[in-house]
């Protein structure tokens, strides 16, 4: 099963980091350890590995790469929460708030120091360690220039849909495609496989952050591991929002956006009305469209094991729960 296989990529992956990030029982490695320590989907690692495979590579020797990942992911997270002033994540308190937000800070710098510290140390042929090193930062700076485009999008409520779209290209697909690219690459493809699992990984985080945030409004916050409505009331513009101001919603939408103390009566109300004039629909295809187009990237790979695996996952990312 996909569960079992992520769970394997995910417990070696584990071990890495708690290896990185104990080692030191400081308040500063606590608090850098504290999110990792909570698990988390591991998709971004698990890319990496079955990339890798996809191309005749092998899993084990870029697990310390899917760990440097992970541990990347992790560390953008820790400051996303600073940004947002989000009070839980992964159903936890958020590192800033059990230790303060300048140690938040700090221990989110040492986990990005960690993650090349981690990527450079693995071994390997080192032309192609540079490679993977070049695509992680590249996706950090794309993961900047996303977040500063999301951040800049509170304050406006004209957000167009091509705005959205190319601020989650780069807040989250830029290091999905990332993690596709690092496996391949270590995994010895080609450069044409490399560019292909490129685009697979893309249209996959597209679709993986339009669905999130489509559960950040649909699903449970006992499920979630956080409030239901946040997005709305911290003023985000999703694809839900944009979608809805155009729709007769927008009165309702309104009123509620970027307003903390909304009601929960009052925003379940505005989000029933969302769900009956289509606009979750809309976003939830919009969604399978990138799931789509991921999923045409793989054809050109021969039938395994490794791409059966990728078909599923791309499919996970708009069927998973949380």
């Amino acid at each position: 099963m996909l569960s079992e296989e992520i769970n394997r990529v995910a417990e070696e992956v584990s071990a890495i980091l708690r290896g990185s990030l104990t080692a030191d029982c400081s308040p500063l490695y606590r608090a850098a350890y504290h999110l990792p320590s909570q698990g988390g989907k591991r998709m971004r690692p698990f890319l990496v590995a079955k990339s890798s495979e996809l191309v005749g590579g092998s899993a084990k020797p870029v697990i310390p790469a899917a760990a440097a990942v992970e541990l990347l992911h992790n560390f953008t997270l820790v400051h996303d929460d600073i940004m947002d002033n989000d009070a839980l994540r992964r159903g936890v308190p958020t590192v800033h708030t059990v230790w303060g937000m300048p140690m938040a800070i700090l221990a989110g710098d040492l986990m990005f120091a960690k993650a090349f510290q981690i990527l450079l140390r693995a071994g390997g042929d080192d032309r192609r360690i540079r490679a993977a090193a070049d695509e992680l930062a590249t996706a950090t700076i794309d993961l900047s220039e996303g977040q500063h485009l999301d951040m800049s999008f509170e304050e406006r409520r004209d957000v167009r849909e091509d705005e959205y779209l190319a601020m989650i290209s780069g807040k989250t697909a830029a290091l999905f495609r990332a993690s596709a690219k690092i496996g391949a690459i270590l995994g010895g493809g080609s450069d044409e496989a490399v560019a292909r699992l490129g685009e697979y990984g893309w249209n996959m985080g597209m679709a993986f952050q339009i669905y999130d945030d489509y559960l950040g409004l649909t699903s449970k916050e006992d499920v979630l591991g956080k409030a239901i409505g946040n997005d709305i009331r911290e003023g985000k513009k999703t694809l839900i929002v944009i979608k809805g101001m155009s729709s007769d919603a927008a009165p309702l939408l309104s009123d509620a956006l970027g307003k903390k103390s909304v009601p929960n009566e009052k925003m379940a109300a505005l989000l029933g009305h969302l769900q009956e004039n289509g606009t979750f629909g809309y976003v939830y295809a919009k969604a399978k469209s990138y799931v789509d187009a991921a999923l045409g990237s793989l054809s050109p790979f021969p039938e395994s094991a490794a791409r059966a695996s990728l078909f599923q996952l791309a499919q996970m990312a708009i069927s998973r729960k949380k």
